[in-house]
């Protein structure tokens, strides 16, 4: 496994200000958002597809500094109900494929999206239980008529390039969990799978290890995430995991993302490295960095320190801790 780094976190840099950073910091590969809700720092995206010299250059400057693309990410929603959102984020995703595979990227990230509630609809729409009956009947209208249709056609476009669509499931989405996205795969294709983000698990109370051996078994681990969560007890006690409240707010809410070995035990984080490496996960492990309660820089350094030191070898048919 490889060590990468989502490079939104460090926005505030030049494109070679971000590459000497996470040089000289030991990682291996980038995480480079090309759009939609990381936004698009480093990566000009119509230049690159347009222009062959300027791509060149861009690739090659990465590769002096020792480094390789692990994917390029463009989270949005392309089943939102407003036409222009759906328009923009179904352009993006398209254009961020055609750019992975004149570049060589076997991966994208995205979201699966959500739909509203009808045709109707402004805004989007996340059932999240069966009763009323009526919520069932939105959840169907949802997966049959807007989501399975269009993510079959990415599917088949993901195909003709040869760029895997990595979906992370995330609560607000169709795809959340690990049933959901096995769904959208299953109905979809095999172009279709996980990007991998615990913290969006642990606060579901789902067991990430768990998850990455299903996810895996069925073909559809394509990439990874190292982001953490932390509970407030007495808060969860007082109101359970479904919180509303603003990220800022870390003192009323029941969690809050963490940088990676902020939240969950070392042990925690050792059976999730272990379970990689069983099922033969190769690919990298990105650090995302969305806490709250640390700076960019001590947030990045922390994280990587972490990642250093549970990173796993395979020597000799045996697991080292180095």
């Amino acid at each position: 496994m490889k060590i990468g780094i989502f490079t939104v976190l460090f926005a505030n840099l030049s494109f070679e200000e971000m590459l000497d950073k996470v040089a000289s910091s030991g990682l291996e590969t980038l995480e480079i958002g090309t759009g939609g809700f990381p936004g698009n720092v480093h990566c000009p995206l119509q230049e690159l597809l347009e222009n062959q010299q300027r791509r060149q250059e861009w690739l090659d400057t990465i590769r002096q500094h020792g480094l390789e693309i692990s994917a390029f990410s463009c989270h949005a929603n392309p089943l939102h109900p407003h036409p222009e959102s759906a328009k923009e984020a179904r352009q993006l995703i398209q254009e961020t494929i055609q750019l992975a595979a004149l570049i060589g990227v076997e991966t994208i990230n995205t979201f699966s999206g959500c739909p509203g509630e009808s045709q109707y609809s402004q805004h989007p729409s996340w059932v999240t239980c069966p009763w009323p009956p009526e919520f069932n009947e939105v959840l169907k209208w949802q997966w049959e008529e807007i989501a399975i249709p269009y993510w079959k056609e990415v599917n088949t476009f993901s195909k003709k390039y040869g760029v895997r669509v990595a979906i992370e499931p995330h609560p607000g989405f169709l795809v959340y969990n690990t049933e959901t996205a096995l769904r959208l795969r299953e109905r979809c294709g095999e172009w279709i799978g996980v990007n991998f983000d615990p913290s969006h698990f642990f606060w579901q109370g789902i067991d990430p290890s768990t998850s990455l051996k299903i996810l895996a078994e069925a073909g559809a681990l394509f990439h990874m995430h190292a982001k953490d969560t932390a509970f407030d007890e007495d808060n969860v006690r007082r109101n359970g995991v479904l919180d509303t409240k603003p990220y800022e707010q870390e003192l009323a809410r029941s969690w809050i993302f963490r940088t990676i070995g902020y939240g969950q035990s070392e042990e925690t984080w050792k059976s999730i490295f272990s379970t990689l490496q069983k099922v033969g996960y190769t690919g990298t492990v990105s650090i995302e960095h969305e806490d709250s309660l640390m700076s960019v820089e001590e947030g990045f350094q922390k994280a990587v320190e972490f990642l250093k030191r549970l990173r796993i070898r395979e020597r000799q048919h045996q697991l080292w801790w180095v």
